[in-house]
């Protein structure tokens, strides 16, 4: 074998090493980003599985605070609005604006509450109370999981170098669950 054909061979060997190199790092990033965008999802599934148990309580807790403040239309219907806006939410971020929607009109009704304290002692109010205290908690618990994950993927997709694989194949960034600025303080019960 003559020198030139050897150093063709080299060159031709380092050229397929550096091929073989560049499609496994590829590939390995590829797959971290199908990961952490299935992780995405998998918390978000997560988070709208608790906000279903939150819906799905939020006709009998009405019901029963109905029953005591009769003349507390406005703030029923308000509820009664912000949930058939969560049922009809197409993509995350309608689903987010309509359950921090349905939040709010939430804040408000537990001041109506406030104001009717046989309610209060209502042994079923009570249950219903704590059943939607413990679902707003495993909210909280799971939106933060699900921000985590979100955090995780957006730092990955803007990162060098895999912003440009990411970019390549269409990876979005997600969006966060954030808590409107008007919920972040807490209602004021008047009497």
């Amino acid at each position: 074998m003559k020198q030139g054909q050897k150093t063709a061979l080299i060159v031709v060997g380092v050229v397929v090493l550096l091929i073989l190199i560049s499609f496994s790092s590829l590939k390995g990033t590829y797959n971290d980003l199908v990961r952490m965008d299935e992780g995405v999802k998998g918390a978000w599934a997560q988070v709208e599985n608790q906000l279903q148990r939150r819906y799905d309580l939020i006709p009998n807790y009405v019901e029963t605070v109905k029953g005591y403040a009769k003349h507390e239309k406005e703030v029923f219907v308000k509820v009664t609005e912000a949930r058939s806006r969560v049922a009809g939410a197409g993509g995350i971020s309608e689903k987010i604006a309509a359950n921090n929607e349905l939040s709010s009109a939430l804040g408000r009704l537990l001041v109506v509450v406030e104001r009717y304290p046989e309610l209060k002692a209502n042994t079923n109010f009570i249950r219903l109370q704590d059943e939607l205290a413990g679902t707003e908690n495993r909210i909280s618990v799971e939106r933060r999981r699900f921000n985590e994950a979100v955090k995780a993927y957006n730092i990955k997709i803007r990162s060098f170098p895999t912003n440009l694989i990411a970019g390549m194949f269409g990876f979005e960034k997600a969006t966060f669950f954030e808590v409107p600025k008007e919920k972040q303080e807490a209602p004021k019960v008047k009497f």
